[in-house]
């Protein structure tokens, strides 16, 4: 398995279920031109392999987006995934915390996962408190809470990728083996960060379960996807008005809008304002000097 891929796994004679991912150029790509700090991108990386993890499960089109918001240093985390596996997300920090846990880097705060599938009529959402030292942790527990199965994360981070190995306990696994899950879980923890980060799925799989018999599955790819939407943030300002949005082009001369998950700027100068509301029903704007 190369770079930005997903492969699922499963243990045939424990029902335990698995899932590797690692992020390389997609990950760059996410963080290029931000100045996270290390514990803020670290978290950041383990938190997109996890919904990529996640968002594998989508059997049909939607959305996954996962937050997790806080009052410390790290203000918000976020990270959407569509069933395509296409990925965005950011941070939102400022200052240095005394450590890299998320209780010292998002200190009191709340997880909240939302699933929008067209197919149904209202999205899913969930917001529970943030509980546990690690994003790895902190999923473990929303997952014993939502599924009601035991399930474990392994994530490792740094400036050039990103990687998470997923472990899930199904309902009949204590029947096949009553230690399995123990063995399995006791096996994977020995995975070290630089294997996660660099070793492929197989050689990972064989390194941590050398005698356990381990079907892997095809891989699928992963792909960073904010593309420019001129046309959504046109939309944007035609619902705001003209009356605000000239406000706006008085006071600074133009109009900015700010995309932060996608660390993008849009510009408007007065002909495109202009332009934008010339079919505007509205009173004409007031003249700029």
């Amino acid at each position: 398995m190369s770079d930005d891929c997903v492969c699922r796994f499963l243990f045939d004679d424990l029902d335990i279920r698995g899932a590797f991912v690692r992020l390389g150029p997609v990950w760059r790509e996410m963080v290029e031109r931000r100045d996270y700090p290390l514990p803020a991108l670290r978290l950041l990386g383990e938190m997109s392999a996890t919904t990529v993890l996640l968002g594998d499960e989508l059997k049909q089109p939607g959305r996954l987006t996962i937050q997790l918001r806080g009052n410390g240093p790290i203000s918000l985390l976020v990270i959407d995934c569509n069933e395509q596996l296409q990925l965005r997300g950011m941070a939102r920090c400022a200052g240095q915390a005394p450590g890299d846990s998320v209780p010292d880097l998002l200190g009191d705060g709340q997880l909240l996962l939302s699933l929008d599938v067209p197919a149904q009529r209202e999205p899913y959402q969930s917001i529970v408190p943030l509980a546990g030292k690690s994003i790895g942790e902190v999923f473990e527990n929303y997952l014993r809470q939502s599924d009601q199965l035991p399930a474990r994360f392994f994530l490792a981070a740094s400036r050039a990728a990103a990687a998470g190995l997923f472990l899930q306990k199904l309902p009949t696994a204590e029947q096949r083996d009553a230690d399995g899950w123990t063995r399995i879980e006791a096996l994977a923890a020995t995975a070290k960060d630089t294997e996660l980060l660099s070793l492929a799925s197989e050689e990972l799989l064989q390194r941590l379960f050398p005698e356990e018999t381990v079907r892997l599955f095809a891989a699928r790819p992963v792909a960073y996807h904010c593309p420019e939407d001129w046309e959504k943030v046109r939309a944007l300002l035609r619902s705001l008005g003209p009356t605000e949005v000239y406000a706006a082009l008085h006071e600074y001369g133009e109009v900015l809008v700010k995309d932060d998950i996608c660390n993008r700027e849009y510009r408007f100068d007065a002909p495109a304002i202009e332009e934008l509301f010339r079919n505007s029903p509205a009173a004409p704007p007031p003249t700029l000097h």
